[in-house]
């Protein structure tokens, strides 16, 4: 049974149960759809080549929204520890199945649980918390998310989030062919209505000043990284399949541009990495006075 997530975290708890069967329903097809998708391998490895700038080898690493596991099993394969957190059951049946099938036990751990309930999330405290490929766009408001984030990580502890943002040039170009509703949906607020395997909920967009400013003071910004700023967006198979010079030379762009600002904060998402400046001397409690 899918938990039901606390309404005041501003996602009404239908409607995210609606995500949770929806992603649950396409459980089986979104691991088949990453098979032969050389565009989508080389996105994963642009998060995992950040994380890992940023994550000292060994790091215990919450996930947000870990899907199937594909990143769950990558990270705990290369010498991290992960608990990896999703609110669909089906997404988290295969991911279950990965781990014993790869004997993962005891590097990989698994919990039923949205984003908005993480003071279930068992284990504390973490590392790293991680989300990627635009997990936390299923929310209008990430405050509620970084608070909660707060109470999880080790002080000096870094979080490392793959989000979509408002300005993707590969959609934008769509207006050329006529296609504006799907060139600016982006560019809609508060945000746009997706439709998966016979459900629809919404799906919201962030600038990366925005998320900056949701992190607030108690956070430290390391790097802001745009993922597929010029090459095509994560569904998109064929080009790097069938014009594989072209998807090189774009490619190559797309790695020279990535950090540069504005094009840092634009693509089919960014990462945005931030480190927890509370000292371990801040939270403990002050000493009594003389």
């Amino acid at each position: 049974m899918t938990p039901e997530p606390a309404p005041s975290l501003g996602q009404p708890a239908n409607e995210l149960a609606t995500i949770a069967d929806a992603f649950s329903r396409t459980a089986e097809r979104y691991d088949a759809f990453a098979d032969d998708h050389p565009h989508l391998r080389r996105m994963r490895g642009k998060v995992y080549a950040h994380l890992e700038r940023v994550a000292p080898p060994g790091s215990r690493i919450l996930e947000l929204n870990a899907g199937t596991g594909t990143d769950a099993v990558y990270l705990a394969s290369h010498g991290f520890r992960v608990h990896a957190t999703d609110i669909a059951p089906g997404m988290l049946g295969r991911l279950r199945d990965k781990v014993v099938r790869l004997g993962l036990e005891d590097r990989l751990t698994v919990q039923q649980c949205s984003f908005l309930e993480l003071d279930r999330v068992d284990g504390g405290p973490y590392d790293v918390v991680f989300s990627d490929l635009g997990g936390l766009n299923c929310t209008p408001n990430l405050r509620p998310v970084v608070a909660s984030v707060r109470g999880l990580l080790r002080p000096g502890g870094t979080v490392v989030w793959v989000l979509m943002p408002r300005i993707c040039l590969w959609e934008l170009a769509f207006a050329f062919v006529g296609r504006f509703r799907f060139a600016f949906r982006r560019l809609s607020r508060p945000g746009t209505r997706a439709h998966l395997e016979g459900r629809s909920f919404d799906v919201f967009y962030f600038g990366p000043g925005e998320v900056v400013a949701d992190f607030g003071p108690d956070f430290e910004l390391l790097s802001i990284e745009g993922l597929s700023v010029i090459t095509p967006t994560a569904e998109s198979k064929n080009l790097a399949r069938r014009h594989r010079r072209l998807y090189r030379a774009l490619a190559w762009l797309d790695d020279r541009l990535a950090t540069r600002a504005p094009m840092s904060g634009w693509g089919d998402f960014f990462i945005i990495s931030v480190r927890y400046l509370r000292s371990a001397e801040s939270s403990s409690p002050a000493a009594p006075q003389p």
